[in-house]
């Protein structure tokens, strides 16, 4: 199998915690050939396909210096490959948004891509939860500040985002004395021009916000809770949360078995549900990650279970 991973720059990458770093290797392991590129090097010109400046590598010994070798560098169609793994992290911008087109008229042109393009559209990773009501706590979604000053008064301790953060960024918490929840607005708002998320605040957070790892429709037997540190509200890794492996809770099973299914049917081979005690809180689809904490706190081979998939759904969709 040929793989091109459309992710960010090779050279950014943390090996010792990338997901998309994991795939590769446990793809090379099984012997299938590994290619990467930015989605900046996507092209298309009338009368040709949808082409990439590729790098095809080899992973190597990061004692050497650097993780991997350029084995060679070509301008290729993406059809020319048996798979395209979108990888780029966040934000979803307006370049993320075109480049979803590109890989979808790499579709159109023969190509498969995962997670796929229309699917990476179709589901905001904050309002990809309006979906499932009966998974998620009281939410609101809106410009108006006087909603917000509402929601406030009936729920007294929420939690205000913007629907284009990532990585805990921009979260804000406001308590019952309202506190600056007018200054909070003005700054997510901006002033009455943006939409952002008001969701009531979990103290469940204090547990952990799970990441509950969803791939081919099927749940990873173990989570990661991000475990808030200090006076920090948010979990995330990327804010300084604590990851800690466990295995999945009779409600997080609940949760993955019920989304899991439709997730995988639109074509989202990957997907990381963000679970706070019994609630859903996002979807994430972009880029998926937390797969070698959780390999390394459990032994639970993470990327294994990703490659399986990857080969089944490629030999399924030759068959049909």
């Amino acid at each position: 199998m040929n793989i091109l991973f459309v992710a960010d720059p090779l050279e950014s990458f943390k090996i010792s915690k990338d997901t998309t770093y994991a795939m590769m290797r446990e793809a090379q392991r099984r012997g299938h050939q590994i290619a990467a590129c930015e989605p900046r090097h996507l092209s298309w010109e009338r009368g040709g396909l949808v082409r990439a400046q590729v790098r095809s590598i080899a992973l190597q010994s990061a004692a050497s210096g650097q993780w991997f070798h350029v084995t060679q560098e070509a301008l290729l169609p993406l059809q020319d490959f048996d798979v395209v793994l979108m990888r780029k992290d966040p934000p979803f911008d307006s370049e993320y948004f075109y480049a979803t087109h590109l890989l979808e008229q790499a579709e159109r042109e023969g190509a498969t891509v995962f997670n796929k393009p229309r699917a990476l559209r179709d589901h905001p990773e904050k309002l990809a939860i309006l979906e499932f009501p009966d998974h998620i706590g009281p939410t609101l979604v809106t410009r108006d500040p006087d909603e917000i000053v509402r929601f406030h008064g009936e729920h007294q301790d929420i939690i205000l985002k913007p629907l284009d953060g990532m990585g805990g960024m921009g979260i804000f918490r406001v308590g019952p004395d309202g506190l600056n929840l007018g200054s909070i607005t003005e700054t997510l708002n901006r002033h009455g021009s943006q939409t952002v998320m008001v969701q009531r605040f979990l103290p469940e957070i204090a547990d952990g916000d799970k990441r509950v790892l969803v791939i081919g429709g099927r749940p990873v037997p173990f989570c990661l809770a991000r475990i808030p540190q200090g006076s920090e509200v948010r979990g995330n890794l990327a804010a300084g949360g604590r990851g800690v492996a466990r295995p999945l809770s009779e409600r997080d099973w609940e949760i993955a078995r019920a989304l899991g299914p439709k997730l995988w049917e639109r074509g989202l081979l990957l997907a990381g549900i963000d679970v706070i005690g019994a609630y859903v809180t996002e979807i994430n689809v972009t880029s998926p990650t937390c797969f070698q904490e959780i390999t390394d706190q459990t032994g639970c081979d993470v990327a294994a279970i990703f490659v399986d998939a990857l080969e089944a759904a490629l030999v399924e969709s030759k068959t049909v």
